[in-house]
């Protein structure tokens, strides 16, 4: 009823059989994914810096910028200008930059990497705390 196969797999289901396109590592994997995260939590980061400008920003932004060089073996994370905006953009950087260091979170902790994950955590708590400011001067 069923025709038998006659070609080949394109899948290498043998052990031991040798694939024509590279693989990496479950922790190769993580460590670009949380380079990406952190990424772009250093372009929203920059960002809020042009809007509003503070010394807890740079600071959050140096130390983005060196474990996303130290992720990437190296490279330099693309610093981002700023885009201009207006007090509405605010509202909106600080929480796309929560959501960012919330995935930067899931990825570091299951890396193991502390420092990533301090760093991430205290992001997360700095816009919180940022968006609470902002919601209780509208009111």
């Amino acid at each position: 009823m069923y025709e038998p196969i006659r070609t080949k797999s394109v899948h290498s289901t043998m052990a031991g059989t040798p694939s024509d396109f590279p693989h990496r590592s479950r922790e190769e994997e993580l460590d670009i994914q949380l380079a990406g995260h952190l990424a772009a939590l250093l372009t929203v980061t920059d960002e809020l810096r042009a809007l509003a400008p503070s010394a807890d920003l740079d600071t959050a932004a140096d130390r983005l910028a060196e474990q996303v060089t130290r992720l990437r073996g190296g490279g330099a994370p693309v610093r981002a200008t700023a885009s201009g905006g207006g007090e509405g953009d605010g509202r909106a950087l600080h929480e796309r930059a929560h959501m960012l260091a919330g995935r930067a979170l899931v990825v570091a902790a299951s890396r193991a990497d502390t420092a990533v994950a301090i760093l991430t955590a205290e992001r997360m708590d700095a816009h919180a705390a940022a968006l609470d400011s902002r919601e209780l001067a509208t009111r």
